[in-house]
């Protein structure tokens, strides 16, 4: 399989930092499988963080080994991902023991509606709805080291 990560620097070699923001599946290193979705998570880092250029680096990874990870996947925008997301990005998400979380990315069309589940203006269902015709790309969390280290970096495109 053949997975994509957007910064504004080359990351030849992933790796868990100590801090980190708390994004929709919690901590870790995030990729995708979307050179398109990865490509927009390179050029916002870049023009973020005004430091650096749009990069994004590709890496391979046997789908054999990714199935002996412990993994948490969501296959749609559902109630278990909607809690799952709301709670790592208000930060109050338990610890969990997943080597790599998998499903939808909540990105810039999606997060008006999520913060409308947050503040009780929607209510999950109703949440749900507005987000299932939106065709959300993937997500790969690798959230341990024994996850990031069946990543091999493969080419590095300026993008």
């Amino acid at each position: 399989m053949i997975l994509y990560h957007g910064s504004n620097v080359a990351v030849r070699e992933p790796r868990l930092l100590k801090r980190q923001r708390e994004l929709n599946f919690g901590k870790g290193f995030y990729t995708t499988s979307d050179l398109e979705q990865a490509t927009s998570w390179a050029r916002r880092t870049a023009r973020i963080r005004n430091i650096g250029k749009p990069i994004v680096t590709t890496y391979e990874v046997d789908d054999s080994a990714l199935k002996a990870l412990s993994t948490l996947r969501f296959q749609e925008p559902d109630r278990a991902w909607l809690d799952y997301v709301t709670a790592n990005r208000r930060g109050m998400a338990a610890k969990d023991t997943w080597d790599i979380v998998i499903g939808p990315v909540a990105n810039d069309q999606t997060f008006p509606t999520i913060l409308l589940y947050l503040d009780g203006y929607l209510d999950a269902d109703a949440a749900i709805r507005q987000l299932l015709p939106q065709k959300l790309k993937n997500q790969y969390d690798f959230k341990t080291e024994k996850a990031i280290s069946l990543l091999s970096c493969r080419e590095v495109l300026a993008v």
